[in-house]
């Protein structure tokens, strides 16, 4: 039942929330301090990481727990994957929350989301799944089972809509958080780089198996780059990274710089990069800096990939934009040659580096205004007000 004050207002009491990943994570902090501002009372509970923890977040399970990708490689992790989803529905039963907030990891997510309603517990889907890449039935879930969805890229709310789905564009979340603290001196001095030479970011990504797959080539590819005068390489380290994964990967490399704690500043002061797939190419794009968008997974999990994934491009960015705005080199096309190739072009052609810099500043402008937590957080009790 909900709790309501003399004034017949709803007090919202317990809100649950599930992040599957480290991206999740990052935005899910953002409501969790939103409701905590709002609410300094609400307990909120479930899945979720360092970041919405340090927000006032109970974590039932960390998102170490359900951070796996790829078909084969979710196989293999099922068993886990099931006695959480075993763990949520008693939380349910026992602590009884008034709203369930889901963010993103669709696959588990959906699935825990007609558990819920059977409960009758209100439902609002944050970032919503990417229907316009693959999986078009899932809208026909979501309008059964979800009462709102927030989405954050600025095409989808009237994607959801035609199709009957409470859909809201809240902007995008990164607005609100993407700055760098160091100047390019102060960033340089910190990790001992030489700034009278060009420097290349590598960014591998925040899951064990992509940066196992990928970053011996962006390394391989930086020590050409070295060895031809052209640039140092400095590795973003993401946040719950085994360091020793890194070291060990990176051991017998010259000129590789590890950059802890500081990844935003070196997506900014570098003069290019090699970006995984995911949010950091997103990131890397609104600070401008020319990139190449890359990603290599096992065999069979691309091989189905390619039978249900519909879309031109991979790379944030360039969905955004809607067209090619900077390459991406995808499983076999991942190659020394061809990572070595267009990043000399970037590092050497100032007028191509810069065509892809003001190429990147439209895609900022199509994001929206900051605000998109504050934004999910009064969707949560307006929602939670309603039931």
């Amino acid at each position: 039942m909900l709790h309501r004050t003399s004034e017949d207002s709803v007090v919202l009491e317990r809100v649950m929330m599930i992040a599957g990943e480290a991206s999740g994570d990052l935005h899910g902090s953002g409501v969790v301090r939103e409701l905590k501002k709002r609410l300094p009372n609400v307990d909120i509970f479930g899945i979720g990481g360092d970041a919405m923890q340090a927000e006032g977040m109970e974590l039932l399970y960390h998102v170490n727990n359900l951070s796996v990708m790829g078909f084969v490689e979710v196989l293999k992790h099922l068993p886990v994957i099931r006695d959480v989803e075993r763990s949520l529905e008693h939380c349910l039963d026992d602590r009884h929350p008034q709203i369930v907030v889901l963010i993103d990891y669709p696959g588990f997510n959906l699935r825990f989301a007609k558990k819920a309603k059977r409960r009758k517990v209100k439902l609002l889907y944050y970032i919503g799944p990417q229907v316009w890449a693959w999986n078009k039935g899932r809208i026909k879930e979501m309008k059964r089972y979800i009462d709102q969805v927030n989405v954050i890229l600025p095409f989808e709310a009237d994607m959801y809509r035609k199709e009957g789905v409470d859909a809201e564009f809240v902007g995008h979340p990164l607005l609100e958080r993407l700055s760098s603290t160091l100047t390019k001196e102060e960033f340089f001095r910190r990790f001992n780089l030489d700034p009278a030479r060009k420097l290349l970011a590598l960014l591998p990504g925040s899951r064990v198996q992509e940066v196992r797959n990928i970053l011996p080539t962006m390394l391989n590819a930086a020590e050409r780059l070295r060895n031809k005068g052209l640039a140092q390489g400095a590795i973003g380290v993401a946040p719950g990274l085994p360091r020793d994964l890194v070291i060990s990967l990176a051991a017998s490399r010259r000129d590789i710089t590890l950059v802890e704690d500081a990844t935003y500043a070196l997506m900014e002061h570098a003069d290019a990069a090699i970006v995984t797939s995911g949010t950091a190419t997103l990131e890397t794009a609104l600070f401008g800096t020319p990139m190449i968008v890359v990603y290599k997974t096992s065999p069979l999990t691309f091989f189905i990939g390619k039978l249900l994934v519909k879309v031109p491009h991979i790379g944030l960015a360039n969905i955004v934009s809607g067209r090619r705005v900077v390459p991406e080199f995808i499983q076999h096309q991942m190659t020394v040659e061809s990572l070595t190739h267009e990043l000399e072009r970037m590092l050497c052609d100032a007028s191509y580096a810069s065509r892809i810099r003001a190429d990147l500043a439209i895609v900022r402008t199509k994001l929206g205004e900051p605000g998109a937590s504050a934004r999910v957080a009064e969707n949560v009790i307006s929602l939670a007000k309603a039931a």
